[in-house]
């Protein structure tokens, strides 16, 4: 089984962390974000993709063409958006029954990506207390996803997606929608797709664990000590 991994942003809000080193390599306690993953990922995962940009030959460098057992290939992503960033993978993805989607600025424990991957198409969600500064899951009945929307100011929910989520390639056929900040967004393409395939919400056990600024990184060091292996 492959999977993708988004790391082409610039990740600005890390600023000036990410000056002169990407965000999948900002080290916590001590190791690479990219290691994380890599460390957590389940052993089903043979392939990896990982979607380059800013900084890209920092990361190529560091994982070259096999990282932690597992063979790496890079294509080039998009300043317009994560959504075209993930296109640039299709080439290698079309043809698969179906793969793992990571964010290379997510910590996801290794137990949420394998329960995600006993469903033919899921997508980890959280509780948090801000929702509105994410994209909200609204549900059906059957714990499927209804739809995820961005950054709404009246949550209907506490329930976000972000992290981890395993797609088939029916994914590459949902149209591109533009952002308010005229980028193409990921969950326009998910939208489309949940309304056409099952995809299961996985409640993480183990909490959100993501990157945006400087000051997340202590934050996310703290959550990690008490995190069980």
């Amino acid at each position: 089984m492959k999977a993708v991994i988004l790391a082409a942003g610039k990740g600005e809000r890390m600023l000036p962390l990410t000056e002169t080193l990407p965000k999948p390599l900002i080290p916590v306690l001590g190791k690479p974000v990219l290691d994380r993953l890599f460390e957590a990922m389940p052993n089903e995962i043979t392939d990896v993709i990982i979607v380059v940009l800013h900084l890209a030959e920092k990361i190529k460098e560091h994982c070259g063409d096999t990282f932690y057992g597992r063979s790496v290939s890079y294509v080039s992503g998009s300043t317009e958006g994560n959504a075209k960033s993930f296109l640039a993978a299709k080439e290698l993805l079309k043809n698969e029954s179906r793969f793992l989607l990571l964010q290379g600025d997510e910590l996801p424990h290794w137990k949420d990506i394998q329960r995600c991957l006993d469903f033919p198409s899921s997508s980890l969600c959280f509780e948090v207390e801000d929702p509105w500064n994410h994209g909200v899951v609204a549900l059906r009945p059957d714990g499927t996803i209804k739809s995820v929307i961005e950054k709404l100011q009246e949550p209907v929910s506490r329930l976000i997606n972000d992290g981890v989520m395993v797609l088939t390639p029916k994914i590459f056929d949902c149209p591109l929608e533009r952002g308010p900040k005229r980028e193409y967004y990921f969950s326009g393409m998910f939208n489309y797709y949940v309304q056409k395939e099952k995809v299961t919400a996985v409640r993480a056990q183990y909490g959100w664990v993501g990157l945006s600024s400087p000051a997340d990184v202590s934050r996310v060091e703290e959550i990690l000590k008490q995190r069980p292996d």
